[in-house]
Formats: C-alpha cells, structure tokens, sequence
C-alpha cells in the first residue's frame, strides 16, 4: 500500500488511547505503519510501541509520561477529554479538555522538528468561542498548566460546566498559536466532531439530552464513528496537509454547512444545552 498520508516509520502520541476517537486514532495509525505511543488514564490494550499511565490533570504525571517516550516526536494527537453537563466537576472537565491537554502539547513541541503537527479533538459545543474572544486571549496569556489552572478558578462564571468553554479554548488556543509555531514548521489544528458513537455519548445524553445530541447528527442522519473522527484528525496530521495550519475542520456530516444555511432547527439546540461530540 502506497504511503500516501506519510505515517510509515513516523514516531506519534495519542491521547486518551484507552477508548472512543483516541483508541481509533492509535489503531489506524498503526495500521498506516506509525510507532505510536499512547497516553491515557487507563491502560490500552493495542499493542503500542509504549503505554504511559497519566492524568491529564497533574502537570507531573504529563510531565513524566512525555520524558518515558523520550526521542524525536513527529506528530501529536490531543485525543483525550471529558464530558461536561456537571457528569465531572467542571474544573476537572477544563483541566483535562484544556490545561492538560496544552501542558502535554507544550512538553512534546520541544521533541518536534520540521515536519511536526499537532491536532487535537474540540467540539461543536465550541462553537461560542467567536463571542467571547478577549475573555479567551486573556486565558492565552497564561503560562503553564497551573497558570491556566489559576486563571479558571477566578473566572468561574465563564468556565461554568467546564465542557464548552473548554472547547472554545481548545479552537481558540488552535488558531493562537498557528502563526508561532510554523515558523519552527510545527502545524497546529484541531477537528469538530459532530456526535459520536462513543463510550461517552451516554453521558452526552444524560447531560445535554438525546433530542440535543440528535439535532447535531441531524445532516448525516446517524452518529458518526469514532473511526470517522479519528480519519480526520489522522489527515490533518499527515504528510498530504502540507501548510494547512490553524484549521478548526468540522468532521460532523454536514452539520456546520446545514446549520449556517439554516437547514437545521436551532431551536432544538438551545432548548436544554449546548451541542455535544
């Protein structure tokens, strides 16, 4: 099989390997022949080149499971989050879908070269970010995990559930740091997800409400599949993605198109809670 997407022989982390898009992602990137290196809280059972327990919310723990891998890194996949809605509490919701997820980011960048790429998984129910963009540029200019730790604890009122604003940070944080990192030729974008069939959406249902979860999948007419999503975000990362750089890629089936056409019934959507992946 020709090499097209260019993951032959690549060294990459997944995390959130354990289960959902973050296992997908792992198992087709082996498949495409890549040496990958999972991270989760939970232990894989693909047969990874390397398995490092972490937690997403001890800066120590990420610290610790980046210098196991050791070596060059050649692409990133921020695979891993937690849902929102109140299932989790809302600062572990953000310290895991944002602050985790950017302090693991940041110990990998220094192991990249030319060549490198970084895509992590936001979410439709992100989609507020554009309201709110001078409150979110003041969470950019936080440094390190607890930087941005300290600055949700004395924003709460924007934090929340920790679920959408958490990913409006991830989209944010994508477009930010675009500009900076090309220039080491490090790529950064990240994916919207419409819903998927994962271990998480019965808590997506439980928190948001199925007719909210349903509206979302409303183009396709179906979830999607973990496998769908991990497609995309295996693209992005790839060889064929060139200079593509700063892309927030909705993966959702229509959804982003049919809902600015207005062909989708908003009305569902605001009813009980924001969207959800």
């Amino acid at each position: 099989m020709n090499d097209l997407l260019g993951y032959r022989g690549k060294r990459v982390i997944v995390s959130g390997c354990y289960s959902g898009m973050g296992e997908a992602t792992a198992k087709l990137l082996l498949d495409l022949g890549a040496d990958v290196h999972g991270l989760d809280y939970k232990p894989c059972a693909l047969p990874l080149a390397s398995f490092q327990q972490i937690d997403l919310r001890d800066p120590a723990s990420i610290e610790a499971g980046v210098a196991a891998i050791g070596g060059k890194i050649d692409a990133l996949f921020n695979c891993a989050g937690l849902p929102g809605g109140g299932a989790f509490p809302a600062m572990d919701t953000f310290a895991v879908n944002f602050a985790g997820t950017r302090h693991l980011t940041e110990c990998v960048i220094p192991a990249m070269g030319e060549g490198g790429a970084i895509v992590s998984i936001a979410s439709t129910g992100g989609l507020g970010w554009s309201r709110r963009i001078p409150v979110h540029m003041e969470l950019m200019q936080t440094s390190g995990f607890d930087g941005a730790i300290a600055w949700a604890e004395a924003h709460s009122e924007h934090v929340a559930e920790g679920y959408a604003f958490s990913k409006e940070a991830v989209i944010v944080w994508t477009q930010f740091m675009c500009a900076r990192l090309i220039k080491k030729g490090i790529r950064i974008n990240c994916t919207l997800p419409s819903p998927t069939q994962t271990p998480m959406m019965e808590t997506f249902h439980a928190t948001s409400g199925k007719e909210v979860v349903d509206a979302a999948a409303e183009p396709l007419g179906r979830y999607s599949t973990a496998k769908e999503q991990a497609q995309g975000v295996a693209l992005l990362n790839s060889g064929m993605a060139g200079i593509i750089t700063g892309v927030v890629l909705p993966v959702d089936g229509g959804f982003m198109g049919s809902l600015a056409t207005g062909q989708i019934d908003i009305s569902k959507m605001m009813s009980r809670a924001k969207p959800a992946a």
